[in-house]
């Protein structure tokens, strides 16, 4: 059975790309355009991996980030940001919440696709 990714960015065209490359990966997608939107999708079902933008409405991925950890069957589900953010000390923040690698927009979907199948174990 394919994985579970749920993709979280309030752009939906990069929504798109991710999405392109993870099933062109063979991995299942599931989408939200924001943290807070993302959290509702931690229902029960099972989502085997988080690749998350930091700057959203509604809810920030840190936020996110903290608020998944808070989920007891949500845990350990290892967290990608994937973001234009590139200082240090909104990587640490990223860390600190949880977050288990960190990728820099723009990016290439092949490199994408490595660190999923890294991370999505």
């Amino acid at each position: 059975m394919a994985k579970t990714i749920l993709v979280i960015d309030d752009s939906a065209s990069l929504r798109q790309v991710v999405r392109m490359a993870l099933v062109g990966a063979g991995y299942e997608v599931i989408e939200a355009g924001d943290g807070k939107a993302a959290l509702a999708m931690l229902d029960g079902r099972q989502v085997n991996m988080a690749v998350c933008d930091v700057n959203m409405p509604v809810m920030n991925g840190i936020e996110f980030v903290k608020a998944a950890k808070a989920l007891p069957g949500y845990k350990f589900m290892p967290i990608l940001m994937l973001t234009t953010e590139s200082q240090e000390e909104m990587k640490e923040k990223g860390r600190a919440a949880g977050a288990k690698a960190w990728m820099v927009k723009p990016f290439s979907p092949s490199q994408l696709v490595n660190a999923v199948s890294k991370l999505c174990v």
